[in-house]
């Protein structure tokens, strides 16, 4: 497996990442910011950041298999979360949780950044991606 996935010593471990990701793969795939639009890009899950976070996993298991690529491949995901407040986490998280029951989804380093507002109205969540495959 070109990607291990590890904790520092006496550093807090958090549930859904890793805090390092050490790749020996020799390309690098980088998925641009994934939303929950379906394939004909209707938004998914309007109003509901569970169901909106669960179609962007979707969507990047598309993109990581058109590169050659699976979740074990991936480094890195930085997430940004329109008008984030810390009570949105435990459906954040429940979107998280129900894709690892559809995917096989190691817990890769993660960001979760707040923002404003992102492109769109209406959706809540984005992700980019980063893999390395051998």
């Amino acid at each position: 497996m070109p990607v291990s996935l590890i904790d520092p010593d006496n550093h807090h471990s958090v549930p859904l990442y890793h805090h390092v990701a050490v790749a020996t793969g020799s390309r690098q795939v980088h998925i641009a910011g994934q939303v929950a639009w379906d394939h004909e890009g209707r938004l998914v899950a309007p109003g509901d950041l569970t169901g909106q976070v669960v179609q962007v996993y979707r969507n990047v298991a598309k993109a990581l298999a058109a590169a050659g690529a699976t979740f074990d491949d991936v480094v890195r995901f930085t997430w940004y979360a329109a008008g984030w407040k810390r009570e949105m986490y435990d459906a954040f998280n429940a979107g998280v949780e129900l894709a690892r029951q559809e995917f096989d989804i190691p817990t890769a380093p993660a960001a979760l950044i707040g923002v404003e507002i992102l492109f769109e109205p209406g959706i809540l969540v984005e992700a980019e991606v980063t893999a390395v495959v051998a």
